[in-house]
């Protein structure tokens, strides 16, 4: 019998994939961050998903991933440079995740390409069985055909219902892995390529968490508040700071997350930066290894 990618995963990637292509034409100087990534996240709601998989992610130039807007943030796009944008929906658990990079005044088009050729790359090998690490030469392969490097200290993952990073990495780069794509897997693919050093060094902020939902941490009464509203409304999903904001009340939701942290009860996600103050591109796409290869669920009309 074959096996099929579960209904619930491509409809998630279908609506992924509708709402990038709606959002990212917005991406232009001058227009506020904090607009898009709200706009995204209503899309994906609007559009029949059963949440939001993670906040939407909108990095600039050499911030290669995790920045998605605070509270309040007045943030703009810039004049000229390279914007990453990656979300994702999910319809009862089933996860998409995809992005793209707009270059915002058409100086940086090769590492677009980069990013984009690299993805179309490792999609291509994707089939039972084959080796991560292949998956990860083709990506290297395409990136240094443009002049650029892979950024090798992110990788792709692995999908599974209700968990965004489950079990097994895809690297950037080739390497001679023990681990296998097998048939009925999903994943996220995405290549990074930068013109740095490929390294990747964290930011002092953290603006996306995830709950620990085993923690039985002891915590005062207002923390213990923020901390339940966080688990009802997120479960084992990445959230962002911001949308605690309308939910909480008067509480100083800040003071709260920083508590939270501080007693091991939610992880945060720092802005990660290129090692060498790089530019990066990036480009994703969700997958299902089916027995012909990959059935890519986050494909755009425009592809």
């Amino acid at each position: 019998m074959e096996i099929k990618p579960h209904p619930d995963f491509l409809r998630a990637g279908k609506i992924a994939a509708h709402t990038l292509s709606q959002v990212a034409p917005m991406i232009r100087p001058g227009v506020k961050v904090l607009k898009v990534c709200m706009l995204a996240e209503k899309k994906i709601l609007e559009s029949g998903a059963t949440g939001v998989a993670f906040p939407c992610n909108i990095s600039i130039n050499d911030e290669a991933a995790h920045y998605t807007s605070p509270h309040g943030d007045t943030k703009t796009f810039p004049d000229r440079g390279l914007v990453k944008i990656d979300l994702g929906a999910h319809v009862n658990g089933h996860i998409s995740d995809t992005a793209l990079t707009v270059d915002l005044d058409g100086t940086f088009e090769k590492y677009v390409a980069a990013s984009r050729e690299a993805l179309k790359a490792a999609i291509e090998v994707v089939k039972p069985d084959v080796s991560l690490g292949d998956v990860g030469r083709a990506i290297e392969r395409t990136i240094k055909r443009h002049g650029l490097r892979p950024v090798h200290q992110l990788s792709g993952h692995q999908l599974k219902p209700w968990n965004l990073h489950a079990g097994k990495n895809v690297p950037n780069v080739g390497m001679k892995l023990t681990g296998r794509m097998h048939l009925g897997e999903t994943y996220a693919i995405e290549p990074f390529a930068t013109d740095g050093n490929g390294t990747i060094k964290s930011g002092p902020t953290a603006y996306i968490f995830s709950n620990d939902m085993k923690s039985k941490k002891k915590l005062d009464k207002t923390t213990l508040r923020v901390r339940n509203i966080a688990r009802q409304r997120f479960g084992s999903l990445p959230w962002a700071a911001r949308w605690l904001h309308s939910k909480s009340g008067n509480i100083d939701v800040a003071a709260a997350i920083s508590a939270l942290q501080h007693a091991g009860v939610i992880h945060g996600y720092a802005v990660l930066y290129e090692g060498k103050n790089g530019m990066v591109s990036q480009s994703e796409h969700s997958i299902f290894v089916g027995s012909d290869g990959a059935i890519v669920s986050t494909l755009r009309d425009d592809e």
